[in-house]
């Protein structure tokens, strides 16, 4: 789930004194500080207050805006080399894991970006956020887009002191953290995107990857795990659709461990149901946390693969159905869908919850998954043996597409 859940750090770092804010984002070695462009107009003498927010969703990360701002926008697209299909990054073993996990989320960002503004015709608006307790992020959101009701395609690069509502919700995932023995230094990078289209015969999706680390106060790794996932989430049920995305996913996954599939699917079928509903939120996906049981090398291998999956499991289904005919009626319930879409990111989505009770959250970018319209509707039930019932049917009975749907 895309929504996040928030926690605010109260570390405090020195401030730096800089000309200009080029100087102050490389003053912070930013892994993604390089291939971004920037406007030449700078805020100058700035100081950089230091302060961020950690925000981890099922578990995305966000960094908010403080004192340093740019002038104008970021161009998230800039360093994308328009002949290559590739993500590009360092690659070097040698490089720390926290760096090189930045540079791919940066340039996974920029590569989606590039292919969805292509594909919708209109540009995301650029936000770079900058706290200096440590951190920074690259919020893109296209919104009334001419495919797009509403897209968010966000990075978070943030560090800090681990405050104790966070050791405890770690503490319960069996960390093994010693509140006693904090604060705790930590470092988050993560990307998080949804995507709501206009058609209701266009699925809604959701991905989410995330690398964390607990430090030693030498700054390596105490502790570090993975974690993300990818679900979809349709109005009306394509089960050609339903099965591409899974097997797109499934072969990524197939290329690491076959194991993971199975598992992970199942995981994401438990994750992202309304126990209030008795429903699942969508057709499913991955879903996948506080994985450390394979070398980190193997890991992030996984995680590549999983996030350059993302154009291949959604675009081909966008194309054939963003220009499909749809009444009235088919955008009704494509709202009543969304309507459950809000209510399992307010009710049972873990990193909303936690987010909207700690002080200092940052509502924008928590409320950023949600879509721009949705509908309730008192005692609503689908006709039977309608095109909304058959959707419901796979939503209340969770299907194994890739061994009951094989084509």
């Amino acid at each position: 789930m895309f929504l996040p859940l928030l926690t605010r750090f109260v570390s405090r770092l020195p401030s730096i004194k800089i000309n200009n804010a080029i100087n102050a984002a490389y003053a912070t070695k930013s892994p993604f500080i390089n291939n971004i462009t920037f406007s030449k107009k700078f805020l100058v003498n700035s100081r950089i207050p230091v302060a961020i927010f950690f925000i981890s969703s099922g578990l995305s990360f966000y960094c908010l805006n403080g004192n340093f701002q740019l002038t104008s926008q970021v161009d998230c697209a800039a360093s994308v080399n328009d002949k290559s299909k590739n993500v590009n990054f360092n690659n070097d073993k040698k490089t720390p894991m926290r760096h090189r996990m930045g540079e791919y989320i940066k340039s996974l960002q920029q590569h989606i970006i590039k292919e969805i503004e292509s594909l919708d015709g209109k540009k995301f608006e650029i936000d770079q956020w900058k706290r200096e307790q440590g951190g920074e992020g690259i919020s893109c959101i296209l919104q009334d887009g001419n495919v797009f009701e509403k897209a968010g395609v966000n990075i978070s690069i943030v560090y800090g002191k681990l405050p104790e509502a966070a050791v405890q919700q770690m503490k319960s995932r069996n960390k093994e953290i010693d509140p006693s023995k904090g604060p705790h230094p930590f470092f988050a990078a993560g990307i998080s995107i949804v995507m709501h289209p206009h058609n209701p015969y266009a699925p809604t999706i959701h991905l989410n990857y995330r690398y964390f680390e607990i430090n030693n106060e030498d700054g390596t790794p105490k502790l570090w795990w993975f974690g993300g996932g990818s679900d979809l989430t349709p109005s009306y049920l394509f089960e050609e659709d339903a099965i591409h995305f899974h097997k797109t996913l499934k072969d990524a996954c197939d290329k690491h461990d076959v194991t993971f599939y199975p598992e992970f699917k199942k995981w994401c079928d438990k994750y992202f149901y309304l126990q209030h509903r008795g429903e699942a939120r969508g057709v499913g996906g991955i879903f996948f946390d506080d994985m450390d049981r394979k070398p980190a090398e193997e890991i992030f291998a996984f995680i590549k693969q999983c996030g350059n999956a993302f154009l291949p499991s959604y675009v081909p289904i966008i194309k054939k159905r963003m220009n499909m005919k749809f009444d009235e009626k088919e955008k009704h319930w494509q709202q009543l869908r969304r309507g459950r879409y809000v209510e399992f990111n307010l009710i049972w989505d873990r990193g909303t919850k936690f987010g909207l009770q700690t002080p200092g959250a940052r509502i924008e970018s928590i409320f950023m998954s949600l879509p721009l319209t949705a509908r309730w509707e008192y005692m609503h039930f689908p006709e039977k043996n309608s095109r909304e019932e058959k959707l419901m049917d796979v939503l209340k009975n969770p299907r194994d597409w890739n061994l009951n749907n094989t084509r």
